[in-house]
């Protein structure tokens, strides 16, 4: 057998390892041109094909009763009644922010709204989960991702209404920025992005193609390494307006005889786009590179088909039909150009006018990169503990601990962030930024949609498969505490280099985590990304951080509920059960400087039963508020109730059963847990409720006056917390 010359250089450049350029090499009984293996590498990267996770991601349930898309294809579809349904997806930026904050965070918007415009449905919030290193030191990272999530959504005219932000060593090199879009589509127009017939046309609308971003998704499978600055190239620039118009018009075709489908050119660009609206159909496609309008002179077709340039969509169309959309572009000054059809061969044909550049089978490039079943293993070093004696020696003023965690990054609050991103555009936000989860109205009904990010890297680097199902509980609870009935999930897995066996099986048992605790709260995953080699030379290895994005549905949102405390003279009450849940927990790492052990363990029949017992308190009108008790524990839970609401609280001494430390029980993160408010007069009806629910429910005080109080022990002022917690991410 003739022995093939491999060039490592040039397969690292498009992703590919030795063994995967050989197996190409055996299917198309040939070598690959530069322009194959080009199309094959970003194709076949992790980004794009999921070699790596796809065996994992199988175990995850997808169905349920409203399900009208799940994952596969651009973005997920649930049924909300009323003839509408709700369109979600997640994804990362992770990597182009590490190099170029600005415009990683901005294009990552940009993508993401694409995806759902992709479905047919328009946008009508964003959401990002945010994670850097330790202020001040990643100052840059952070202004500029912030900086740029606004720039880019307020000019869209989308409205950013929730997020979360946390700051750990560990995300020092290598930031995560992921972002989530919420759309809306009457169900009888959602669209799939398939290319159907042979001889429809495939038109290319939007920003002209250029240079930036090639190779981006294969950059977005390595590791940052020294020479990241060398990809700033891979980094696409975006242009908010240009996506504005686009939107709109893709919002106009929608209405338009002959529209087959709209696929977003994202990862991969033109050659992800194609490939994958014609696999859906089973289906071929000839694309001619002359045709592509570019920004930049002497491009080359490699350079066209991989360039990942923003705000540009594809729009397959039945022939003779182009002239008819004409009108559409022309209103919105979109250049549209038909720059090939769809066939019937099975296989992906680029042209440069008359010369042929590029003929791939279409299978080949979507569903040809092998699978990789890797090898997976615990750390061999486990989590330990460090505080030793300190630990055993509890806070004598937990009034100044509960200042100092109000103060603290993770915890402190976030609207200095969502001060800067328009959450009202559009007149739809009923519950904006702050809360557990934003609430908006459904146009023309009662209906209301709840939507919420959620994740803890901290809990899984400690007990991946553990964090994985807090992950998804923590998220249901955030849209439990509007009111709402959590519908459906999209995830987005961030991890590092899963080719070392201890990655590997963080990702296999998160993933294991997050299908039990879907599985247990009948919340399927309808959409989803997957981002790994989240790692740098100098830092290593991010902690696993599973992040999950959830939508529910209120049946009127003018019956919902926030975390604010309402009237002096409410009852004060802590749903749920607390145990000695300090592991994983900010107050183990803001006062003792440790991680611990073990993070919280949850049950998720009792997490199940407290949330049923939550929504059934409040569809009867039961209570006036509620909120999650998550990072900070009960006691920042209360704080956060106080502030937002204004007023105090007097409650009696905290007294925990004598197995709980009294450390846990203000600050411990024990799971499945509220904190609500309640009027006096409705306590006999909640309380038979919890017992229905078997739902332990215990009385902490009454609201009123100016402050923090348990008997006994200690005594905050409101306004000493507040300056804690609103000048954290100010400060320089």
């Amino acid at each position: 057998m003739r022995q093939i010359r491999v060039d490592r250089r040039k397969l690292r450049e498009v992703a590919l390892t030795p063994g995967e350029f050989l197996e190409i090499v055996e299917k198309l009984g040939r070598r690959p041109n530069r322009v194959e293996l080009g199309m094959l590498g970003v194709l076949w990267s992790e980004h794009c094909s999921y070699k790596t996770s796809k065996p994992l991601l199988r175990q995850l349930p997808t169905e349920g009763p409203r399900v009208l898309q799940g994952p596969g294809e651009n973005a997920g579809a649930v049924d909300i009644g009323e003839g509408w349904a709700v369109v979600f997806k997640v994804e990362s930026h992770n990597h182009p922010s590490a190099i170029e904050p600005y415009q990683g965070a901005a294009t990552g918007v940009g993508g993401i709204l694409r995806d759902v415009i992709a479905m047919g449905a328009r946008p009508i919030a964003l959401l990002d989960s945010l994670r850097f290193g330790p202020l001040p030191d990643s100052r840059r990272h952070y202004e500029g991702v912030v900086a740029g999530i606004g720039g880019y959504g307020n000019c869209v005219g989308v409205p950013t209404v929730g997020g979360e932000v946390y700051f750990d060593e560990c995300y020092a090199d290598n930031p995560l920025v992921n972002a989530m879009c919420v759309g809306l589509v009457r169900t009888e127009q959602l669209k799939r992005a398939r290319a159907e017939s042979a001889g429809n046309r495939m038109l290319l609308v939007g920003a002209q193609t250029g240079r930036d971003g090639i190779h981006g998704a294969s950059f977005a499978s390595l590791e940052l390494d020294r020479a990241a600055e060398e990809r700033r190239p891979a980094v696409q620039v975006g242009n908010p307006f240009l996506e504005k118009c686009l939107l709109e018009a893709c919002m106009e075709l929608l209405a338009c005889p002959g529209v087959v489908a709209i696929q977003d050119l994202g990862a991969a660009g033109l050659t992800s786009a194609v490939a994958e609206v014609a696999a859906r159909s089973g289906a071929g496609a000839r694309v001619d590179v002359s045709r592509v309008p570019r920004r930049e002179q002497g491009m080359t077709p490699y350079e066209v088909m991989l360039s990942e340039s923003q705000e540009r969509m594809l729009i397959v169309v039945e022939p003779g039909r182009e002239s008819d959309l004409g009108g559409v572009f022309t209103k919105w000054d979109l250049e549209a150009s038909v720059i090939g059809e769809v066939t019937a061969d099975g296989h992906l044909v680029v042209v440069d006018e008359l010369e042929k550049v590029a003929r791939l089978p279409v299978t080949l490039l979507t569903d040809g990169a092998p699978v990789r079943m890797l090898e997976g293993r615990p750390p061999l070093e486990q989590p330990s503990s460090t505080c030793g004696d300190r630990l055993m020696i509890q806070p004598a003023n937990m009034g100044s601990v509960l200042v100092r965690l109000m103060g603290s990054p993770n915890l402190a609050s976030r609207h200095p962030i969502y001060r800067r991103y328009d959450h009202m555009v559009g007149n739809a936000t009923v519950v904006p930024p702050g809360g557990d989860a934003a609430v908006l109205r459904v146009p023309g009904c009662r209906l209301g949609l709840a939507m919420t990010i959620d994740g803890n890297g901290r809990y899984c680097r400690l007990d991946p498969y553990n964090g994985g199902q807090i992950a998804v509980a923590e998220a249901a609870r955030n849209l439990v505490a509007t009111g709402a009935r959590p519908l459906a999930v999209t995830d987005c897995l961030n991890f590092g280099n899963p080719e070392r066996p201890e990655v590997y099986w963080q990702l296999r048992e998160a993933v294991a985590g997050i299908s039990a605790a879907c599985r247990a709260l009948s919340v399927p995953v309808v959409s989803g990304n997957v981002s790994l080699y989240n790692e740098s030379e100098g830092g290593g290895p991010i902690d696993p951080t599973p992040v999950i994005g959830m939508v529910g549905l209120l049946p009127d949102y003018g019956v919902r509920l926030d975390p604010a405390l309402k009237a002096d003279g409410d009852f004060v009450l802590l749903v749920g059960e607390t145990g000695n849940d300090l592991g994983g927990s900010e107050y183990l790492s803001v006062v003792h400087g440790d991680l611990g052990v073990q993070p919280p363990v949850i049950d998720l029949a009792r997490e199940r039963a407290v949330q049923g017992f939550i929504l059934a308190a409040a569809r009867a009108g039961l209570l006036c508020s509620a909120h999650d008790v998550a990072e900070g524990g009960m006691l920042v839970a209360l704080a956060e109730c106080c502030l937002l609401g204004g007023r105090g609280v007097h409650c009696g001494g905290l007294r925990p059963d004598e197995d709980v430390r009294l450390d846990a029980g203000f600050f411990g993160e024990s799971q499945s847990r509220f904190i609500v408010s309640a009027r006096p007069r409705v306590m006999p009806e909640l309380q038979a409720l919890a017992r229905r629910h078997y739902v332990a429910l215990a009385l902490l005080g009454l609201t009123g006056g100016e402050a923090i109080e348990f008997d006994g022990q200690f005594r905050v002022n409101l306004a000493e917390l507040r300056e804690a917690w609103e000048n954290a991410l100010l400060t320089p």
